[in-house]
């Protein structure tokens, strides 16, 4: 049971990329728009109707719907493996904070601090006229641990 579940997900992450490389394309965009010119074209024989637009509103309703599973599957895909890429690039080179690896599971506020205390290290870089230098989250503790010693 697991093995034919497993096979299944291989096939429909198969099936998730062809579609969804294959929608980006320019022929999926021109057949689309063919697709919407002969609709349009129509509706003089069929009068405008109500069922002339109900044709087309109901097939881009399930397009969309389906479409929009497929898309947030290979995001999800594509937003992992980067995800992986930039953990392995932080664990590699020295000096960086091994404290970003897996920094994409912390909660809301957690990334604000982080996003806060980046800033405050973007800020002393623009500072430095030298442009290769460069600024550690422990010196910027350091410093803060210093400030704060001076204002007790």
């Amino acid at each position: 049971m697991a093995e034919t579940r497993h096979r299944v997900g291989v096939e429909l992450e198969r099936f998730a990329a062809v579609v969804t490389a294959w929608t980006g394309s320019t022929i999926a965009f021109t057949l689309a728009s063919a697709i919407i010119v002969v609709w349009f074209a129509s509706g003089r024989f069929f009068g405008y109707s109500n069922t002339w637009q109900l044709v087309i509103n109901t097939g881009t309703t399930i397009v969309t719907f389906l479409m929009v599973f497929l898309i947030q599957r290979s995001q999800n895909k594509d937003s992992l493996a980067l995800h992986l890429k930039l953990n392995e690039l932080v664990a590699a080179i020295e000096g960086a904070s091994n404290r970003l690896i897996d920094i994409e599971a912390l909660d809301e506020h957690e990334l604000a601090v982080l996003h806060e205390h980046y800033t405050k290290l973007a800020a002393m870089a623009k500072k430095d006229l030298n442009l290769k230098k460069s600024h550690s989250i422990e010196e910027a503790e350091a410093r803060h641990k210093r400030k704060f010693r001076r204002r007790q």
